[in-house]
């Protein structure tokens, strides 16, 4: 519930008191004698689905224009009156915990800090996440997406949108841009001083780290988290609870991704830099495409009915331009994403031929110790542009153990045949044989 303060215009006191009597409201009146062109301030409870409609009433009475208006929490209000009014507004639960327009629009604006302490934080947001990516460490990597102020722009610019605030919705995205520039930038500057100052290890492969990898390569199912990310940041906000950690989610889908396209440029590798970038960009719109659907969803529109034909309009155009990008992104990752399982599959059908061959009777003198796999990358262009990563296994190594020296020849020779069998290109296959001792206890 809400307790609502508002000044009275000269010449607006019995107009506003007549609503309030209309409506059934409760309220209080206080004489203003500052000598200013009020002349009262009237206090009465809501409750909150009933804030917007009646703020709505006293707009239309010409009070916001005159006067101003606060609205604060109230734990309780014990008043017959107030229960019939809070029975006469009630709908659904959902409506029941939604917030006023005019709530969600300061809650947006307030959720932004100001620019050079944005700036400060998401650099820190972005160095932590660089250093949990090069050292695999989930918990650094969290803690990175605690401190990014990323939730803030993100929701401001579907509030604008919904709310049909130009400059609210143009600042969230400048914001985001910056932002997300930012931290692609800073990573990768951080990366490359750790990089010459030797801190990283120079011969460090990239791709065995967990952490780093799998943004490297992203997957389809990655979308899911910025579009509940976006969904539930919008509720968060929309209902007035606590948006922080609805925060940390949404910079899960930010900035982590960020972190790892500067790794890769310091690293300058060229296709993981496309393919974390676009993670990032992807993120990004599906957060703010979440947000808008939602929002509208949920009820949130302009006051006045032309407003809120331009705000549906702009609304539409908005979340058209935000779908485009998303399945134009995500037909990049559902390739990465398609690629990997058919690399995978290849994988377990190479190991599963190495291991049949080895269990042969003529080879039952080896013994299986590693099969390892190179992978080349095959990018697909589009008039200019990469629309896709395919990996492709292009060599397999395969270590085997002996006893009393077989003919090496005649097995490297028989998988090799067995690896090529069904694919389209020649796999070069390598055969290592370890020489295995076994002792007995005398």
């Amino acid at each position: 519930m809400r307790l609502v303060q508002v000044t009275i215009p000269a010449g607006k006191r019995e107009t506003v008191l007549g609503m309030l009597d209309d409506e059934g409201i409760d309220y209080v009146v206080t004489d203003e004698t500052s000598g200013r062109e009020y002349t009262g301030v009237i206090y009465f409870p809501l409750p909150d689905n009933a804030v917007e409609p009646i703020l709505d009433e006293l707009e239309e009475l010409g009070i916001e224009d005159q006067s101003y208006t606060v609205v604060v929490d109230a734990q309780t209000v014990v008043s017959r009156q107030f229960e019939d009014l809070k029975e006469r507004y009630s709908t659904d639960d959902a409506d029941e915990e939604r917030i006023s327009r005019q709530e969600l629009h300061t809650e947006a604006e307030n959720m932004t800090p100001t620019f050079p302490v944005y700036v400060t934080m998401t650099l820190i947001s972005a160095i932590v996440a660089t250093a949990g990516l090069l050292l695999d460490s989930p918990a650094v990597v969290v803690g990175s997406m605690v401190i990014a102020p990323l939730i803030g722009p993100a929701l401001a610019a579907s509030v604008g949108t919904v709310t049909d605030d130009d400059e609210m919705f143009w600042n969230g995205i400048k914001y985001q841009t910056f932002g997300l520039g930012l931290a692609i930038v800073g990573a990768a500057v951080f990366a490359w001083l750790l990089k010459t100052a030797n801190i990283v290890p120079p011969g460090i492969e990239l791709s065995s780290i967990g952490e780093i990898s799998e943004r490297f390569t992203p997957d389809l199912l990655l979308l899911v988290v910025a579009l509940g990310a976006g969904v539930a940041g919008v509720l968060a906000l929309s209902t007035g609870i606590s948006v922080a950690l609805v925060g940390v989610m949404i910079a899960a889908a930010l900035i982590p991704p960020a972190a790892a396209a500067g790794i890769a440029i310091a690293w300058g590798l060229v296709m993981e830099t496309v393919g974390a970038t676009v993670l990032v960009l992807v993120n990004a719109v599906s957060v703010n495409l979440a947000g808008v659907a939602t929002l509208w969803y949920t009820g949130y529109r302009p006051q006045n009915w032309f407003e809120t034909d331009d705000a549906h309009r702009k609304m539409l155009r908005n979340v058209a331009v935000f779908a485009v990008i998303v399945l134009v992104l995500s037909g990049f990752l559902g390739s990465v994403t398609l690629s990997t399982y058919q690399t995978s599959s290849f994988q377990q059908e190479i190991n599963n031929d190495i291991q049949d061959t080895i269990d042969q009777a003529e080879y039952e003198r080896f013994t299986l110790l590693d099969v390892q796999s190179s992978t080349g990358e095959d990018v697909t262009y589009e008039q200019g542009t990469i629309v896709g990563i395919n990996q492709q296994i292009t060599q397999v190594t395969v270590t085997v153990g002996y006893e009393n020296d077989p003919e090496q020849a005649e097995l490297a020779d028989t998988l090799y045949e067995r690896i090529n069998e069904d694919v389209d290109q020649e796999v070069a296959v390598e055969v290592r044989f370890i020489e295995v001792e076994h002792r007995q206890a005398q």
